[in-house]
């Protein structure tokens, strides 16, 4: 039951925080619609790679904080259901708001190597904050799930881009939606784990 509940966790911690790759992978779509199965698959792979090594770099900034600061491992549920419904917040209110049209803005010059990397960390950066929802796991469980939601980003990636190439943007609002109602009810579900 545990190993269930650990992939159902990461694969729901890959689709919340894939969203906003997501969005980013259908307005690049949308840009290039003759765009090679090639290029979709690099886009995608550098989305996936950030989404992978993000929490990896949370999960080592809080072990490394822990071995100084035993105590505040009480803290870490509080700190990641916190985290993920600001997060998770912000993507809800971007998505009713349809204020995420920043991202978009990457996009309207020539996507370059430079340009893929500033939207692969743009879309990522909320990622490093699952370093403190996996906390508590070992070595080959933070390995595990980051390479989990790294999977799930890239195959979510393949399908906004293959959808902003033939649909537009009209799912990008309702993806931050969506996203954002499950890295909320992921924070939900970690406090209550602990505190039950």
């Amino acid at each position: 039951m545990e190993i269930l509940m650990f992939m159902i966790n990461s694969l729901l911690l890959g689709v919340g925080l894939a969203m906003d790759a997501f969005s980013v992978s259908v307005v690049d779509g949308l840009q290039e619609p003759g765009m090679s199965s090639g290029k979709r698959m690099k886009i995608a792979g550098v989305f996936a790679g950030f989404q992978t090594i993000m929490p990896i770099l949370g999960w080592l900034l809080v072990h490394t904080l822990l071995q100084f600061l035993k105590q505040a491992e009480s803290w870490i549920p509080w700190i990641a259901f916190v985290l993920l419904f600001l997060i998770g917040g912000k993507m809800i209110l971007e998505g009713i708001t349809n204020s995420g049209s920043d991202r978009s803005e990457l996009t309207k010059h020539r996507l370059t190597p430079a340009v893929l990397a500033v939207q692969g960390i743009a879309t990522s950066i909320d990622a490093l904050s699952v370093g403190f929802t996996i906390a508590d796991y070992g070595i080959p469980a933070a390995l595990a799930a980051a390479a989990i939601i790294g999977a799930v980003t890239f195959g979510i990636c393949m399908l906004g881009l293959k959808l902003g190439i033939r649909f537009g943007t009209k799912l990008n609002r309702h993806a931050s939606i969506i996203g954002g109602i499950i890295l909320i009810g992921i924070g939900v579900e970690i406090l209550l784990t602990h505190l039950l």
